[in-house]
C-alpha cells in the first residue's frame, strides 16, 4: 500500500515538515513522556494487575518485524525485597490486535506463569549466592511461563516453558544483569522473539502534573520524577505478516493495539485492567467512570456517551485555559475523535492526513469508533527519531503507533491544545523531561535493564 500523506496534509494536521526552527526552539527546552499507572481507583490498590505503557513500533534493526512490549507493576524501588515482584500466577496477561477496525481482537498473545519456589522453611533469600545464568542452582525463586497465540479459529502454544528474568537483586547476587536477560529471550516457531522480565522504567515525565498542571504557573516541571524504578515487561518481535489482516501487510498495513490483565475471580477470569493510548485513563476518563473504563473492552467504548464526551469535550484542554489561559479549541474536538478512537484518516474528521485508521486498510470493514494505540506498519523506522513524532514531521512516531523515545506528555498536551489543527506548536507548554535517564537498547526487547540503585540515594 502506498502511504499517502503530502505536505499540505501535514500542515494540516500541525506537523509540517514545515515546523520551523524557532517554534521548535521554544518547545525543546526540554520535554516529558507519560503512561497509565495507578490509573484507577481499584488497579492502584492491585499493582500485580495493572499495565502501565503499550509500545508498538516498526523495530529500528529488523524492518520487517514490529515490536510490542507492554509493562506491568508500576513503580518497583529495586531494593524492594525479599520477595521483589512477581506476575500474578492466577491472572492471565495479554496484547490484543485488532487489524480489521472493528475493535474487537482478532490475535491475542496471551501469557500465564506459574511458580518455581526452592526456598520452603529454609530461607527467606531470593539467591543464595551469584547469579550467573536462568538455570543457576543459586536462584531459589523464578517464575516460568506459557505463551499462547489465540484466534477465532483457535489457540497455538507458542512457549510452553519460558523463563522470567528475576528482579535485579543487586551486583553481588547478580554480577552481569544482561547476561540473564540476553538468556531469557525466547524464540517463536515462524520467526519471532518474546521476552518477559524486569525492566527500567522507561516512561519519562514530570508527575506533578497532577499537582494542578505542574503547579498552577508551570513552576513544578523539570524532575524525571520516575527515574530509578522498575518495571515488569512482556514483549515480542514478530514479522508484520503475523499481524495484518489476512496476512497481507501491503494492503492492510494498520494495526490497533492495547493490552490487558484478566484476573480470576470466583466466576471465572474478568478484564480488571486495560491499555492502550497513554494517559487516557488518567486524564480523559473521569474517577467515576476509571475503574468501568478498565473492565470494558474496546467494541464498548461508543456506546458509552459520558466516555467518549471526554474526548470531544476534554477536561485537559479546560483546564489549560482556566489555569493558563490557553484559549481551548471549539468543541466537538474531533480532531481528538481521531487521534484517540478512529485513527488519523481523510474520511474520519478535520486531520486532513491517511495515517493509521484500519479504513486504509483495503479488505477492512466499516471503524468502530475505539480506544486503541493504532500503527502503520508500512512507515519505515526513522533513523534520527523525533521525540515528538508525528507533530514535528516524524511519521513513525506517536500517535502513529509509541516507540520507547515518544514524548507522549507533550504530544498529547499539544494536541489537546490544538496543535493538530492550527498546524502551530504552543510555546513552552512542555514538563522539561525529555528524555529517558537511560538509554534504550539497540536490539530486542530495547528496553533499558532495570535498576538495582535504591531510588532513594543518601
Amino acid at each position: 500500500m502506498e502511504l499517502r500523506i503530502n505536505r499540505r496534509a501535514l500542515i494540516g494536521l500541525g506537523v509540517a515538515a514545515a515546523l520551523t526552527a524557532s517554534s521548535f526552539a521554544m518547545l525543546r527546552t526540554d520535554s516529558g513522556n507519560a503512561s497509565s499507572h495507578r490509573e484507577a481507583p481499584a488497579i492502584a490498590g492491585d499493582p500485580r494487575n495493572d499495565n502501565t505503557d503499550v509500545y508498538a513500533f516498526v523495530s529500528p534493526d529488523k524492518a520487517d518485524t514490529v515490536t510490542l512490549l507492554s509493562n506491568w507493576i508500576p513503580f518497583q524501588e529495586p531494593q524492594g525485597g525479599p520477595n521483589f515482584y512477581t506476575f500474578d500466577t492466577k491472572s492471565r496477561y495479554n496484547i490484543k490486535i485488532d487489524n480489521d477496525g472493528d475493535a474487537k481482537p482478532d490475535i491475542t498473545y496471551q501469557w500465564t506463569f506459574r511458580d518455581e519456589d526452592r526456598r520452603g522453611n529454609d530461607t527467606f533469600l531470593y539467591n543464595n549466592g551469584p547469579v550467573t545464568s536462568l538455570d543457576d542452582q543459586n536462584l531459589l525463586y523464578r517464575q516460568r511461563y506459557t505463551l499462547k497465540r489465540i484466534t477465532p479459529g483457535g489457540s497455538k502454544t507458542l512457549v510452553s516453558n519460558g523463563i522470567v528474568a528475576p528482579s535485579n537483586v543487586g551486583p553481588a547476587s547478580m554480577p552481569d544483569y544482561g547476561t540473564l536477560r540476553a538468556q531469557s529471550i525466547t524464540g517463536l516457531p515462524g520467526g519471532g522473539k518474546t521476552f518477559a522480565g524486569q525492566s527500567d522504567e522507561a516512561f519519562f515525565l514530570d508527575l506533578h502534573v497532577f499537582d494542578l498542571l505542574y503547579g498552577g504557573d508551570l513552576s513544578e516541571v523539570g524532575e524525571e520524577t520516575t527515574k530509578g524504578y522498575n518495571v515488569n515487561t512482556l514483549g515480542l518481535q514478530v514479522p508484520i505478516k503475523d499481524l495484518a489482516l489476512k496476512g497481507d501487510a501491503k494492503r492492510n498495513p494498520v494495526i490497533g493495539i492495547w493490552s490487558t490483565t484478566d484476573k480470576f475471580s470466583p466466576n471465572g477470569h474478568v478484564q480488571v485492567s486495560r491499555l492502550g493510548n497513554p494517559l487516557v485513563n488518567e486524564l480523559v476518563a473521569p474517577a467515576g467512570l476509571k475503574d468501568a473504563f478498565n473492565a470494558l473492552p474496546p467494541a464498548k467504548d461508543a456506546d458509552v456517551p459520558a466516555l467518549v464526551k471526554r474526548v470531544t469535550d476534554p477536561e485537559v484542554a479546560r483546564l489549560l485555559q482556566s489555569i493558563y489561559g490557553i484559549k481551548a479549541p471549539a468543541t466537538p474536538r474531533n480532531d481528538l475523535v481521531q487521534i484517540f478512537l478512529t485513527g488519523i484518516a481523510k474520511g474520519n474528521g478535520p486531520i486532513a492526513a491517511d495515517l493509521n485508521s484500519q479504513s486504509l486498510n483495503k479488505d477492512a470493514g466499516k471503524v468502530r469508533p475505539a480506544e486503541m494505540l493504532r500503527l502503520n506498519t508500512s512507515i519505515p523506522p526513522t533513523k534520527d527519531p523525533n521525540r515528538l513524532g508525528v507533530l514535528a514531521g516524524d511519521l513513525q512516531g506517536f500517535p502513529n503507533g509509541r516507540r520507547l523515545v515518544d514524548d507522549v506528555v507533550d504530544i498529547e498536551l499539544q494536541a489537546v491544545a490544538g496543535a493538530a489543527q492550527s498546524g502551530k506548536l504552543v510555546p513552552g507548554l512542555t514538563d522539561k523531561v525529555d528524555k529517558n535517564d537511560k538509554p534504550f537498547g539497540q536490539v530486542f526487547p530495547y528496553i533499558p535493564l532495570p535498576s538495582n540503585v535504591s531510588v532513594n540515594q543518601r
